[in-house]
């Protein structure tokens, strides 16, 4: 593939930004960020309103911690296409790494109404709630989100969790039952079971 892509590199800037952004991304993927930098600024370079180039460019700096330069990049492509979703998540999961949690609530909220049945949108509303400290918020997504999942071990035992800070142990108990079911070797909810049954 990357063989291939190289060889679109000499064409028109048009084809040259989408060779790029792939080769950005790809490089990206197998953790190359010196390369994957490289092919993004050049992607960008050769369309400057490619909103894929400017989402990889922001991949890269966000991977070197820079996440408000890497902010401007996710905005600077949702500006020249308000529809790539790609960016509207890394954007939101830039806010988040920037601690500035209801401006990434609003960006998963926003995808939320895009991608309704996105298992990754609803966990991270859900994580955003429960970070913001409001459990009943967090578990109406997390609902949610199990209507989507219904055998994923983790976020039962995430649900049983929520449900016993907040007091409701039936709750609890079901939802870490559940997750036990799927998943009988989780030492934590096996712990959490044996203490249920003693009481």
């Amino acid at each position: 593939a990357l063989e291939m892509l190289k060889m679109f590199e000499k064409k028109d800037s048009r084809v040259k930004s989408a060779a790029a952004t792939n080769l950005s991304f790809l490089y990206y993927l197998e953790n190359e960020l010196e390369l994957a930098t490289n092919y993004a600024d050049l992607a960008v370079n050769s369309d400057r309103y490619n909103p894929a180039a400017l989402t990889n460019k922001g991949n890269t700096v966000f991977a070197n911690g820079e996440y408000e330069k890497a902010a401007e990049f996710y905005k600077e492509a949702l500006r020249n296409d308000s529809s790539c979703t790609e960016a509207l998540y890394n954007l939101g999961l830039t806010y988040k790494k920037l601690n500035r949690m209801d401006e990434a609530l609003d960006c998963f909220l926003k995808l939320h109404a895009i991608l309704q049945n996105s298992a990754q949108v609803l966990y991270q509303i859900a994580n955003i709630y429960e970070i913001m400290e409001d459990p009943n918020q967090a578990i109406e997504w997390l609902l949610q989100l199990i209507s989507v999942v219904p055998t994923d071990p983790h976020l039962l035992s995430k649900l049983g969790k929520l449900y016993d800070n907040e007091g409701d142990k039936s709750q609890a108990f079901h939802y870490y039952y559940e997750s036990y079911r799927y998943f009988p070797s989780n030492i934590e909810v096996i712990e959490w079971l044996g203490a249920y049954y003693i009481d």
